[in-house]
């Protein structure tokens, strides 16, 4: 067994075996959903999020796709697809960490200090930048709105209905073959 394969394993397994909610998609360990909670002392509170999780080959040398499947209003995360900021992850990744420190450091240190200079979502930048106690009421009411257990469930339910998921990926090459490009 590879050493990449055996650290995707190891670093699964302890994330399976933490307080954290997992679901593997099809018993698959390089891609799952993590239940994730809004870090206390921050506007993020309260809220329940459902992070889809994909390993590449190469992890822990590649970091981790991540990505919000409920809406949140954040700089660096895509209000649309949810995708956090690839430099946001890339600049902070090492070897070093694993799946735990994704979600006990990671995460929450997004949260609770966005990055407004290198956003995805330039509303909600400017809104911090500007003026932040509007950011802070738009968060909450986001977290109302979008971040409940029931909002997990719609977006469950849309997530696991849609098992190719074709939406969220590029075209394989046989889709492609006659399309002009």
């Amino acid at each position: 067994m590879s050493s990449p394969r055996r650290r995707i394993e190891t670093d699964v397994m302890k994330l399976l075996m933490s307080d954290y909610e997992v679901t593997l998609v099809n018993d698959n360990m390089q891609e799952f959903f993590v239940r994730f909670r809004g870090p206390e002392d921050t506007p993020f509170n309260g809220g329940v999020w459902k992070v889809h999780v994909e390993l590449p080959d190469q992890y822990p040398y590649k970091s981790p796709s991540i990505g919000f499947m409920n809406k949140i209003f954040h700089p660096n995360i895509d209000e649309l697809s949810g995708s956090v900021c690839l430099d946001v992850i890339n600049q902070t990744w090492s070897p070093m960490f694993d799946m735990i420190n994704i979600f006990e450091v990671f995460l929450p240190q997004l949260l609770r200090y966005p990055n407004p200079t290198d956003p995805l979502n330039g509303e909600a930048a400017a809104l911090l930048m500007r003026e932040p106690e509007s950011y802070n009421r738009k968060v909450k009411e986001y977290v109302e709105k979008y971040a409940t257990a029931e909002a997990i469930e719609a977006a469950t339910d849309v997530s696991e209905d849609d098992e190719d998921m074709s939406s969220l990926e590029p075209f394989s090459d046989e889709e492609t073959a006659g399309m002009e490009l």
